[in-house]
């Protein structure tokens, strides 16, 4: 631990303190000797004017307060300040929505990614390495579309959107008003949950689908958390509604080494049988999506319950079956 680390661990100690800490603690903590905790504290007050000061019933230190200041208030490093691994989570953090999203708040996050850097390489930590050596892999991403600014601002600054929507399921355009509610990253695509006036119901819509949006005049309508969460989020994948069912599905041995560390959906449950098989209980509504992920698993994973979604996979399966059947019997015939 180096000198900005321990001035850093000595301020969240001492600014998370209700009484004096004493030096022995301080030292254990900080995992340094009596004479660097002397030395740190004596930096701190020279240096950062922090307003340390040593009671001698506790024989320890602690921030004081200055004259007529709330007993909520304390003290704060001045400028940016983080420990290693901070710096460090914040740089991937920005890596990481660059490459979700590229040039999204690019020029805000700039100076403070350069700021960060510095402060990296001053700590002998390099600088520019951690870009250089992440890789970030994206599976079926969509292009968000040029809409995504739009509904972007739109969110921030609580407006309503006329957007121009193209759904893929029905292959249809319709123009919508909508409150928009929140940001979705999904899967590695964006979404959209939003309080659409026109259906007079929530919906999620997919960013790349959006081909104009409209920041109107008119102030967006305020879902609550807790309401999204039950309509757009307690059933099965993206655009599920509330949940009404709860499938079983029995995983192999093989499969469940796998499965068992997955998690579907956030109210799931499972357990493991004397074979090593693993039984899922998924909550769901739209069995589309999970349809899709169980039968990716194939002979390895067999629906239990209920019984309507079985027999949906079973029919999938006989119709997928006879296509592969069909295109045997065109091969012989070549």
């Amino acid at each position: 631990m180096n000198v900005f680390d321990r001035i850093y661990a000595l301020h969240r100690q001492l600014a998370g303190a209700r009484r004096p800490i004493p030096k022995a603690t301080l030292e254990e903590r900080l995992e340094c000797s009596p004479a660097t905790v002397k030395r740190i504290i004596r930096d701190m007050r020279l240096y950062l004017d922090a307003p340390i000061e040593y009671d001698r019933e506790y024989n320890g230190y602690y921030y004081a307060l200055a004259d007529g200041a709330s007993p909520d208030a304390h003290f704060e490093l001045p400028g940016l300040w983080f420990n290693a691994s901070e710096l460090v989570s914040l740089l991937a953090m920005d890596q990481l929505l660059e490459t979700v999203q590229p040039g999204l708040l690019a020029a805000d996050l700039d100076p403070i990614r350069k700021r960060l850097e510095r402060i990296l390489e001053s700590r002998a930590m390099g600088t520019g390495e951690l870009a250089r050596r992440t890789r970030i892999l994206r599976a079926s991403a969509r292009r968000p579309g040029a809409a995504f600014a739009d509904v972007a601002g739109a969110l921030a600054m609580r407006r309503r959107l006329d957007i121009r929507y193209h759904g893929r399921a029905r292959d249809t355009e319709s123009r919508r008003t909508v409150s928009p509610q929140r940001l979705v990253y999904y899967r590695d695509n964006w979404y959209l949950d939003a309080w659409c006036h026109d259906a007079e119901g929530l919906r999620s819509f997919s960013l790349d689908r959006i081909r104009r949006a409209e920041i109107t005049e008119a102030t967006a309508i305020d879902m609550d958390a807790a309401a999204l969460d039950r309509e757009l989020g307690s059933g099965y994948g993206i655009i599920s509604g509330a949940a009404t069912q709860i499938a079983v599905v029995r995983f192999s041995a093989r499969a469940a080494r796998w499965v068992a560390d997955e998690q579907w959906h956030p109210d799931q449950s499972g357990h493991w049988h004397d074979d090593g098989g693993y039984e899922l209980r998924v909550p769901y509504a739209a069995p589309e999506e999970l349809l899709q992920d169980v039968l990716a698993y194939g002979p390895e994973a067999e629906i239990i319950a209920p019984a309507a979604l079985r027999e949906a996979a079973a029919d999938r399966l006989r119709r997928a079956a006879a296509r592969y059947a069909d295109t045997a019997v065109d091969t012989e015939k070549l």
